[in-house]
């Protein structure tokens, strides 16, 4: 199962994505002495080994089918199991743009949470950074783990179970970049800014769903020395797109005479009272043009996000501070 790269057929073993709707998609791993059931009809595990990922696959009933989906991070986000509340598109390709992450570079995230998020993460930074991830419940912390070395990334991650506002992070002059998705990010800030790199710009972005954490946190990082101090948030608005005709002068004005007929005929047929003659119509019907509309409502955003620039710690400052420990 390869998150990182991508294989042409399915194996044994291999993590595949049922995907049937936008709505319903399901993962299964490959094993040919299973099947897979849904409202149309029976799969059999044994039937899509063998068959390249993309394939259209019917159910034995040929009432419906479903597609056999290579695994990514976005399809992942869709059907991880839910531990946790977790991260969607929207927030997680903003964040990983602000944070500047690329290949390269090291992270340090927490909480690991349904790992949702640590998969987009170490695609990102793929093949030669690192991401340093922190849960504190054990039992999350150990399914994330079975996840991360059945996908393949264990070489680009490292998952701790460690309470960050007690014992901190135990992370020194190391990562370039850090995501806290925690209740009190204040609280992990101190040990947050010692794990960034101290000579090289370093971003840290909180993940919170309360502008009450917001107000918190933004006076920890300023206090902290963190500049450039921002919040947004993502909102999802759909477009509805749908056609209209697009009328020419020539197309109005037969129209126009196509109603005068009507009504002309229709006024003969009640003073007759005989059979009105058919009606004429226009030869073809005119061009369309696509057009969209925006609901007047939008889907709440799932929480604000803060984020914040460190600045590289100078020599002399270096200086200072070794005269003061010296002191101590």
């Amino acid at each position: 199962m390869y998150f990182l790269s991508y294989k042409t057929c399915i194996e044994e073993g291999d993590l595949v994505i049922a995907y049937i709707s936008r709505e319903n998609m399901t993962p299964l791993i490959m094993d040919p002495k299973l099947t897979y059931n849904n409202k149309f009809g029976t799969f059999r595990h044994s039937d899509m080994i063998g068959k390249e990922y993309g394939t259209k696959m019917p159910s034995h009933n040929g009432r419906g089918f479903m597609y056999l989906l290579h695994p990514t991070p976005e399809l992942w986000t869709h059907v991880v199991p839910h531990r946790t509340q977790i991260l969607y598109i929207a927030d997680i390709s903003f964040i990983t743009t602000y944070l500047d992450l690329k290949p390269g570079s090291i992270i340090l995230e927490s909480g690991t949470g349904s790992g949702s998020f640590s998969h987009s993460l170490a695609r990102n930074i793929a093949p030669n950074g690192h991401l340093y991830t922190f849960e504190y419940h054990e039992e999350r912390a150990k399914a994330a783990k079975q996840d991360f070395e059945r996908h393949g990334l264990s070489d680009l991650i490292t998952i701790e179970c460690r309470d960050v506002y007690k014992e901190g992070f135990g992370i020194t002059d190391l990562v370039h970049a850090v995501f806290l998705d925690l209740p009190a990010p204040w609280d992990a800030i101190a040990s947050a800014k010692a794990a960034f790199k101290q000579k090289r710009i370093g971003k840290i972005c909180c993940f919170s769903p309360c502008i009450e954490q917001v107000q918190r946190a933004c006076a920890s990082l300023n206090e902290h020395g963190f500049v450039e101090i921002k919040m947004f948030e993502c909102l999802i608005r759909n477009q509805e797109v749908h056609t209209i005709p697009v009328y020419t002068v020539k197309d109005a004005v037969s129209k126009i005479k196509v109603q005068q007929d009507k009504k002309r005929k229709r006024n003969e047929e009640e003073a007759s009272n005989s059979k009105a003659a058919k009606s004429p119509r226009i030869k073809q019907d005119p061009p369309n043009l696509y057009v969209s509309k925006t609901p007047t409502e939008a889907k709440g955003h799932t929480s604000y996000l803060t984020f914040a620039t460190f600045l590289p710690v100078l020599d002399d400052e270096i200086e200072i501070i070794d005269k003061v420990n010296e002191l101590d």
